[in-house]
């Protein structure tokens, strides 16, 4: 038999499923605001998985997969606990921003601590009540403001566990990302604690390649974690391949960015990725491709200026190979519905 999970005094016993509302800051009209949790408790032991998604409160597409993923049918036969928190950083979302109300990336604010900014105790609350209460964790992020990332997950891919739950995840790229400091990765390794970040998509936008990339993806860690029982696929599984290194493209002057190039494009050292003029000079300024490698991030804004970064391009032993995998990940037709999925 699983245990009994305690988040916001909330006893979960096995077999239920209960949604928590921690509390966060008052906002400044003193209406309460809370950050919501839903905690699904399997029967049988296992795994204590948190999913957590709008830690930058802009980035909606997690929003969306763990909306997804707390419908799925397959939930019925959880071993563990599935913890599960939408929307971390509340007070961005309501903003439509990235940031808290002081300004402070939540993302850069862990561990925190219960006296410190706003952003150091929601960080503080969200290791005491999420992080201290799981064995696994995976966040889900998007690009910022029109900039847009190929479905990638970046993880300590030098720890054992890491790196099969990453591969499991099941996107074509992985990138080996040390730790930042602050950051819940960071936070979550030193309490012993494997984590992936999932990065696709665009702030604000919803992309349906990419949710539908991500929950398959939270699923296939669950798989491997034996928290649900494994299917038999009916397409080919993703072969991840880890880049070697990536490096930001960035603009050797300001003016006026035009690129016809996608996410997931191949390109060799040398080729000309972009080019930049102003409105009214008939000169040109060449963006070149700084290695050979895949676009796995770009700038959707035209208007740049000098330094600003504008091509994400990552850099592998095998580029053709990475090729193909990005190119049947795209092939992903937009569903209202998923396998799986309950009503």
């Amino acid at each position: 038999m699983n245990g009994p999970v305690l988040i916001g005094k909330v006893l979960v016993a096995p077999g239920e499923r209960r949604i928590i509302n921690l509390p966060v800051a008052r906002l400044y009209t003193h209406a309460d605001l809370s950050m919501p949790v839903e905690v699904v408790n399997g029967r049988r032991d296992g795994p204590r998985l948190f999913v957590s998604a709008a830690i930058h409160g802009d980035e909606l597409n997690g929003v969306e997969i763990i909306r997804r993923l707390l419908r799925h049918s397959s939930l019925k036969r959880l071993h563990g606990t599935l913890i599960a928190v939408p929307v971390v950083n509340v007070h961005g979302l309501l903003h439509r921003s990235r940031y808290l109300p002081d300004r402070r990336d939540l993302n850069r604010s862990f561990p925190g601590n219960d006296h410190g900014s706003l952003a150091a105790r929601i960080a503080n609350l969200f290791m005491r009540e999420i992080v201290a209460n799981s064995t696994h964790g995976i966040d889900l992020h998007t690009g910022a403001v029109h900039r847009d990332n190929l479905p990638q997950v970046r993880a300590n891919l030098h720890e054992q566990e890491t790196r099969v739950l990453a591969e499991a995840f099941g996107t074509p790229v992985l990138i080996n990302a040390d730790l930042r400091d602050g950051s819940l990765r960071e936070a979550a390794a030193e309490f012993g604690i494997p984590m992936l970040l999932y990065e696709a998509g665009e702030a604000l936008r919803f992309d349906e390649v990419a949710i539908r990339v991500g929950l398959r993806g939270v699923l296939n860690v669950m798989r491997s974690l034996g928290m649900l029982p494994k299917v038999k696929r009916k397409e080919p599984r993703v072969k991840p391949v880890i880049a070697q290194g990536s490096s930001w493209v960035r603009a050797p002057e300001s003016g006026i960015l035009w690129s016809s190039l996608t996410l997931g494009a191949r390109v060799s050292k040398g080729d000309v990725i972009g080019r930049i003029a102003a409105p009214l000079m008939n000169r040109e300024y060449v963006v070149a491709a700084p290695a050979d490698g895949i676009l796995i991030g770009r700038t959707h804004l035209p208007l740049v200026y000098e330094g600003e970064a504008l091509f994400h391009v990552a850099r592998f032993q095998r580029v053709a190979a990475v090729a193909e995998q990005v190119e049947a990940l795209q092939q992903l037709e937009p569903a209202q519905h998923l396998e799986g999925e309950t009503d």
